[in-house]
């Protein structure tokens, strides 16, 4: 019984090894998914139906929700709470997708990442340049608290916190 736990133990901790997702390699999997769907010859509408599927996956939609209630979120019921993300997610993919759907086919490469601590990486990029747009620079904060799960917390586009910003936006209304 003893040699079975103990292969069983090794199995369990080599499975989770072999399926932990490097910060790094998620986001360039991540960008190069929506590449995918924003060169393909399809509608406005597909593409942004593809993005939010995406975005459901690797972003933390929640997290990201919660950051730009702000203190406010200590003062609402969890029936208000989930009512409050419902509307933010809805809010999120369709600003989200609706922003990415006008690009076709960015290249986006990863060029470094950076272990702030044990939850979180920062994951550097660039937008390669274009004729019509210069390089653009964008770091991405990935959650890591779960390696199995990682998730963008935020964008850091050329040093502007799309969080922020988005926190910013809400606390106007």
């Amino acid at each position: 019984m003893k040699k079975f736990l103990i292969i069983l133990f090794f199995f369990k901790l080599s499975y989770s090894i072999a399926y932990c997702i490097e910060p790094d390699i998620f986001v360039q999997s991540t960008v190069d998914r929506a590449s995918q769907i924003l060169s393909k010859n399809i509608s406005k509408e597909e593409k942004m139906n593809g993005l939010k599927i995406i975005a459901k996956e690797t972003v933390d939609i929640r997290g990201v929700g919660f950051y730009s209630l702000g203190a406010t979120r200590k003062n609402l019921s969890d029936d208000q709470k989930k009512r409050y993300l419902k509307l933010f997610e809805d809010y999120f993919l369709k600003s989200f997708s609706s922003r990415l759907s006008e690009y076709t086919n960015p290249k986006i490469k990863v060029k470094s990442k950076k272990i702030i601590n044990q939850n979180y990486t920062i994951v550097n990029s660039v937008l390669n340049s274009t004729p019509e747009r210069p390089e653009v620079k964008i770091d991405w904060r990935v959650y890591t608290k779960n390696p199995d799960d990682p998730l963008i917390r935020d964008l850091i586009i050329e040093g502007l916190s799309l969080a922020r910003t988005q926190k910013e936006e809400l606390h106007q209304f």
